[in-house]
């Protein structure tokens, strides 16, 4: 975590902006989240976040290109630990399911900006990381039919969005029971089923 402070070194500054937003997402509708909240929260003006941002497109920019890096970098980490590309998939599954319970205001920010009908920078940033994460995905899911992991007749596009369907259905389940550890609790079970429906020989 970013040390905080009222005198900070600018990237310092920057970093501590950006995981304020992510507190504060997490804790209600990030749509509704304003610069005097965040300045307010940090115990700034919104002159002092202007410093550091010059506009609110600016700071969720920042914030989409943190979890875009974040996000891929850790499960990049995963999928290189596991043994075969099968296991590759669970691995970056559980690690994808570990950054939301770690930070649970990311999949409200991330979807409110795709569901944005003007374009911005923060929205780019999203469908980037869709389309890099999705391939990612998708060449697992290759690379696991050619070693004779994964049926063949899998389609291998349609089951790349259906292992990111999942997780989303995760998270949408876990906002409306209220409860954001049921992400990680239910994760096991549906990866489970997944796993099932594609794998060589697994299927009844």
């Amino acid at each position: 975590m970013a040390k905080k402070g009222k005198y900070l070194p600018a990237e310092e500054r920057r970093a501590v902006i950006v995981e304020t937003v992510l507190a504060l997402a997490a804790e209600g509708n990030p749509s509704e989240i304003t610069t005097a909240a965040i300045a307010d929260r940090m115990g700034l003006t919104q002159g002092a976040l202007f410093r550091h941002f010059p506009s609110k497109d600016a700071i969720w920019e920042a914030v989409m290109m943190w979890v875009s890096e974040r996000l891929l970098e850790r499960t990049d980490k995963a999928s290189l630990s596991a043994s075969n590309p099968l296991e590759g998939l669970e691995a970056v599954f559980s690690s994808h399911i570990s950054f939301i319970a770690e930070y649970p205001g990311v999949p409200g920010i991330f979807f409110g900006e795709l569901q944005r009908s003007e374009e911005s920078p923060a929205r780019k940033q999203a469908r980037t990381l869709m389309e890099k994460y999705g391939g990612r995905i998708l060449r697992m899911l290759d690379a696991g039919k050619k070693a004779g992991l994964i049926d063949e007749k899998v389609e291998s596009r349609v089951a790349a969005g259906l292992f990111i369907g999942i997780i989303q259905g995760l998270v949408l389940q876990s906002h409306l029971s209220g409860t954001a550890a049921s992400v990680s609790r239910n994760a096991a079970g549906v990866f489970a089923l997944f796993r099932r429906g594609i794998a060589a020989g697994e299927r009844s």
